[in-house]
Parts: C-alpha cells; sequence; structure tokens
C-alpha cells in the first residue's frame, strides 16, 4: 500500500467519524433522554411537568436573570436552572423559549429590577478576603400578555415544582378556589400561613360560613371542615351535605378529643357529625392512639436544683411512616407527625357502593387509650401498651354518596335574617370525593414545628381534591430522609458493641494471617 493510498484511507476515516458524530449530535437534539438512578427521579422532569408543556398552545418565554461568574455554591443554581429549562425545551415542540441575561451594569440591574428580580448580597472570596457583592438570581416567564416572576432560584429541589407551577399559572384560565368552614371555632386563617403558602399562588382561599341556611357557594372547587371546637347545627350540617350532593369534595379534618400537653388529660368534642360522616360510610372513633414510633416534646426537669431540658418520646404524637403506596397524596411522604389523633373506620364503605382507601396507618406497635383521656409525658410505657398495628388514622372515600337527608324535610333556620330552606334537597350526588383526617391540627403553624411533610400532605390533599394530582408528583420529588425504623435495645447493643470490637479484630486477624503467610514462605524457602 502507497503512502498516498494509506493518507487518503485515513482521511476517509476521519470524515466517516465526524459525519457520525455529527449524527449523534443532530439526534441527541431531536431525542432526548437521561439515566437518573435517584429515588424520586429527582433530576428528570416528571411526567406532569412533560405532559404540561407538550400541551402548551402558545409559546412560554423564560428570560433568566443571572450575575455570570459567581462562586460557589452560587454558580451550582446557574447550571441547575440551565439543565432544567433544556429539559423543559426539549419537551414542549417548540412552545418553549429561554434566555440567560446578565444583568451587569447600571442599565442591566434597573432591567432586572424593572421585571421584579431584586438584588441579593452574597459573600464571596476575592484576593484571600471576605468580600459582598451583589448578584441576580431569579427568572421571568411570559405567556401571552401575562407575566408571572420567580425572584429568587435557591432552593434546587424544588425547582421543577416552582417552574411548572407558575406555568399552571400563566396558562389557566382562572383561579380556583377553597373554602375553610367558618363560624364554629375553627383555626384562624393567620394560623395556617406555613400550609396555605405553597399554595397562595396556585388557589384562592375564602371562608365559608353557612350558617342562616346560607349554601356553599357554587365557585368553592372544594371545602375543608378543619378543627371545628363547637357542634354544627343541623342547618350547617344540611348545606354541607348538598355541596357533596351537587359535587363538591370535602376534607374532614377533625378533632374527637380535646387535648394538649399542658392540661394532661383530654375530654371528648360532640361535633354533631357522627351520623353525616356514617351517611357516608366513615366514623372517627372516640379514642386517642398511641404509637411507639413518635416525635418528641423538650421537657425541663428538676435534678439537684438544676433546671435540664431533654427531649422526651410522647406517644401521643405518632411519627406516621406507614402510608398506601398507591396514592398520589401519600405515596411519596416520609414522616408525618400527628397531634391526639383518633383513628377512622370505613366499615360500612363496601355496603353503601362506595371505594374507600385507608391514606395512613399507625407503625406496628401501637395502641389506644379510650374512656377516661389521663396522659403524662413521663409515663413509662410497657410493651402491652403497643399491641396493636396498622391502626388507621385517614381515609378517602370516592363514589356516589346518598343524603344524610333523603326523603326528610329540609332543616329550617328560625334566627332573624336566615333564608328560606330549600324546596327539594338533592338526595344523591355525582362521583365525587371525601377525605377524613383523625387529626384537624397537623397543618396549623404552632403544631408544624420544621416538619415539612405535614405541609405537603396538606397541599397534596387540596390538589388531590381540585383534580390536580399532576402538582402532587412534583412535589413530593424533593430528597428528604426517611425516618429510621424502630430498632429493639437488644439489636442496638449488638451493633455497637460489634462497630466497637470488631474493626481491631479484623486488623488483628489481618495481621495474624500475614504473620503466617510470611512464616510460611519462609519455611519454603528453607527447605529449598
Amino acid at each position: 500500500m502507497t503512502q498516498k493510498s494509506l493518507k487518503t484511507q485515513t482521511l476517509i476515516r476521519t470524515g466517516i467519524v465526524l459525519a457520525i458524530l455529527i449524527a449523534l449530535n443532530i439526534i441527541s437534539i431531536r431525542i432526548f433522554g437521561r439515566f437518573d438512578m435517584t429515588r424520586n427521579s429527582q433530576f428528570t422532569l416528571s411526567e406532569a411537568s412533560k405532559s404540561m408543556v407538550r400541551n402548551l398552545d402558545d409559546r412560554v418565554t423564560v428570560r433568566a436573570y443571572f450575575t455570570e461568574d459567581l462562586p460557589a455554591p452560587y454558580n451550582n443554581n446557574r447550571r441547575a436552572l440551565l439543565d432544567e429549562l433544556n429539559d423543559y425545551k426539549a419537551y414542549a415542540r417548540g412552545n418553549f423559549q429561554f434566555e440567560f441575561i446578565d444583568p451587569g451594569g447600571e442599565k442591566g440591574e434597573m432591567d432586572a429590577q424593572q421585571q421584579g428580580i431584586a438584588p441579593l448580597q452574597v459573600q464571596v472570596i476575592k484576593e484571600d478576603k471576605a468580600q459582598v457583592q451583589r448578584a441576580y438570581m431569579g427568572m421571568v416567564l411570559l405567556y401571552e400578555d401575562k407575566k408571572e416572576v420567580i425572584p429568587v432560584v435557591q432552593n434546587l429541589s424544588t425547582l421543577e415544582y416552582e417552574i411548572s407551577s407558575t406555568i399552571k399559572r400563566l396558562t389557566s384560565k382562572s383561579q380556583k378556589k377553597i373554602g375553610f368552614l367558618a363560624g364554629q371555632g375553627e383555626p384562624a386563617a393567620n394560623g395556617l400561613r406555613a400550609a396555605e403558602e405553597p399554595m397562595r399562588k396556585q388557589y384562592e382561599f375564602t371562608a365559608v360560613d353557612v350558617s342562616k341556611s346560607t349554601p356553599v357557594p357554587e365557585d368553592v372547587t372544594a371545602l375543608v371542615v378543619m378543627a371545628p371546637a363547637t357542634p354544627l347545627s343541623e342547618v350547617q350540617k344540611f348545606q354541607i351535605d348538598q355541596y357533596i350532593m351537587r359535587g363538591g369534595r370535602v376534607a374532614f379534618l377533625l378533632n374527637k378529643v380535646d387535648a394538649t400537653l399542658q392540661k394532661q388529660y383530654g375530654r371528648q368534642i360532640d361535633l354533631n357529625l357522627d351520623d353525616m360522616l356514617a351517611a357516608y360510610g366513615l366514623r372517627l372513633n372516640t379514642d386517642l392512639v398511641r404509637d411507639a414510633q413518635c416525635a418528641s416534646i423538650s421537657l425541663v426537669q428538676q435534678q439537684s436544683g438544676f433546671s435540664i431540658q431533654s427531649q422526651v418520646p410522647f406517644p401521643y404524637l405518632p411519627l406516621v411512616s406507614n402510608f398506601s403506596k398507591g396514592n398520589a397524596m401519600v405515596k411519596d411522604l416520609q414522616g408525618l407527625i400527628l397531634f391526639f389523633a383518633s383513628s377512622v373506620d370505613t366499615d360500612r364503605v363496601g355496603a353503601l357502593g362506595l371505594t374507600a382507601e385507608i391514606l395512613m396507618r399507625s407503625s406496628k406497635q401501637s395502641g389506644r387509650l379510650t374512656g377516661m383521656f389521663m396522659y403524662d409525658p413521663l409515663q413509662h410505657y410497657l410493651r402491652s401498651d403497643f399491641t396493636e398495628e396498622g391502626i388507621p388514622l385517614a381515609a378517602i372515600v370516592q363514589g356516589r354518596f346518598t343524603s344524610l337527608y333523603q326523603g326528610k324535610p329540609a332543616p329550617a333556620d328560625t334566627s332573624a335574617g336566615a333564608l328560606p330552606p330549600a324546596a327539594s334537597p338533592l338526595g344523591t350526588s355525582p362521583e365525587t370525593r371525601i377525605v377524613l383526617v383523625g387529626d384537624g391540627d397537623f397543618a396549623r403553624d404552632e403544631y408544624i414545628g420544621g416538619n415539612r411533610d405535614n405541609v405537603t400532605f396538606f397541599a397534596n390533599m387540596i390538589d388531590y381534591l381540585v383534580d390536580d394530582a399532576g402538582l402532587i408528583t412534583i412535589r413530593t420529588k424533593e430528597a428528604v430522609n426517611p425516618p429510621l425504623d424502630p430498632v429493639a435495645d437488644a439489636t442496638k447493643k449488638i451493633v455497637k458493641y460489634a462497630d466497637m470490637g470488631l474493626p481491631p479484630l479484623l486488623v488483628v486477624g489481618y495481621g495474624l494471617f500475614r504473620w503466617r503467610m510470611r512464616k510460611a514462605r519462609k519455611k519454603a524457602m528453607e527447605g529449598a
């Protein structure tokens, strides 16, 4: 083979390799794929997000205002956002475009601030000195004549939810309304800030007063009956019942026992709802569920004249991790804390032609307190106190419900200013759903603490009631550490002493093995 022909073959091979590389690049642009080995596919768009951008009927434009050359960890935010936006663009069929803008200089900063992106003060290290630098890390989303702003991209674990929920708001024609029953001693609206804040842009929240025969407004998509403290009248029950008969969705978050840590005793609450829940196949039991898998409380104890604060496990604050794996509301939750919760039953559902699903249960070591509701945070609990397992704590029932007032006259309110009763009450509902949780306080600010799953469950429940299941799958993708399974004391001791003794034994054993090998090798050499 001549040198000229060899050179020609080399050029041909190089051309073929380049052609293959170009073809692969073109294919990779048009056919997008990714291998994501994380548990909840943290780095892959959910099917809900993909479906949303595939079905866009007009272009969504994103302008990301990001200061360039930021140090770690802020530069990771820009890289993560770029990857995320590329994913959206890959599935949007041309209806999603984005650009990165470095708001440098006075004109650039003014443009960013006019768009609603405020500057941040970040600490950077330059020339071995800590300095404070102004930086921009936000974005603006545009759709038709509407605009939404995400002022700061900071929490990367919720980035997809922020973008997708913002796109959903932009492309929705109207905002759904969530009603909260008022007038029966329910928590004030300012006591639910942590629970409502993630959804405030998505939904409109309103108080609903059904006294004086006032019906639940037609534009309320879902109604939340949360921790009423006094009994509901028949007129109020009738209005809630008729809302369900019209196809409304209701969440009953109820306390059956009034109990607090300060009082160390509880009393039964009569809400006058037992017959209504029974008509829908549900029952809230008069008990308090205790669980060996529980949250701890802070107690100050006196020892030798000193005040010592300690964390004490309290079984009446169950840390729930036994969730239904088939329901989007709870399947990706890790640990939900309930406060003096009562058990629920769905025994009558089948006889009524309805379907029920238990959303959460207690652990394998649990029990119930009935009768006299006396408890002591310092009580020493025995194994016999936790003989039950899987006690139902929340349920959802779906189907066509029969009215509690079917075949009965509508109850009348004789108070001044009340509306006349309905002439012909509705007897059956279209397909709808009802949620019952045996704790009315799990979403209140004063009880949540730092437990994110309490907020997530409340938001998921609202989304599920209004058929926004797609947002649930996005919201629950955040990486969290699941609670540890309870371990017996004997197992803890075995693991403890194994950790202490096994490493030295392995080192000694390896040393003895090497010594025997050297001795055998030396003996073999002497024999030779």
